[in-house]
């Protein structure tokens, strides 16, 4: 062990070591560089919509949807609804992309149109649970509700959203499929109060 260390020591201060250093620096500068760039470009509408050919049904479902097109202008696109806005959070949102190349690239469960409206039900539901244990943090990254304009609000909606309030309710519970089609079965409030029922079983 000593050899070795002693190895390391006049490697560490011989005339090659700074050169190393420099490569080694450069070469970690650029992989974080193009990891960052990777990061935002798979963030776009773009290679959400185009990267895998499963994505192309939803992509074809959002195009003229309110989250599309809207008297505003304001668009939201796939990562704004779909990805984590804070670091930490975005990173384990794109680290659990493992499961979706696996089922693109091994198992190809869901890349024809008939093998996704067989799972869109599944999907939506796993989409409506994180939204749900969240508090729909996707949606509140744009629609703050503190910063909504009480006048311009309808009463018909400031009493749902007091009640949903009340209710403990967020806004996937009642803002879902506004995007992509709905899914025959269960929306998410019956899921929550499925769930809760199951729990109180038990």
């Amino acid at each position: 062990m000593s050899k070795v260390l002693e190895k390391i020591r006049s490697w560490a201060s011989g005339p090659g070591s700074l050169t190393v250093l420099v490569v080694g620096l450069v070469a970690g500068l650029l992989v974080l560089a193009s990891t960052g760039t990777f990061m935002v470009y798979a963030n776009s509408e773009k290679f959400c919509g185009t990267a895998c050919h499963e994505m192309e049904f939803l992509a074809a479902e959002y195009k003229g949807s309110i989250h599309d097109t809207n008297r505003s202008g304001v668009r939201a696109t796939c990562n704004d609804c779909h990805v984590p806005h804070s670091y930490v959070p975005m990173y384990i949102a794109k680290l659990g992309l493992i499961n979706d190349y696996w089922g693109h690239f091994v198992t190809g469960s869901i890349n024809t149109k008939e093998k996704f409206e067989a799972k869109r039900a599944e999907l939506a539901k796993r989409v409506w649970v994180d939204m749900k244990s969240n508090d729909s943090r996707e949606c509140r990254h744009c629609h703050n509700s503190s910063k909504m304009d009480p006048e311009r609000i309808s009463d018909k909606a400031k009493v749902r959203h007091e009640k949903g309030r009340v209710e403990g309710l967020t806004c996937i519970d009642c803002h879902f499929a506004i995007s992509h089609k709905e899914p025959d079965g269960p929306g998410p409030q019956e899921i929550n109060a499925a769930n809760k029922t199951e729990a109180a079983k038990k």
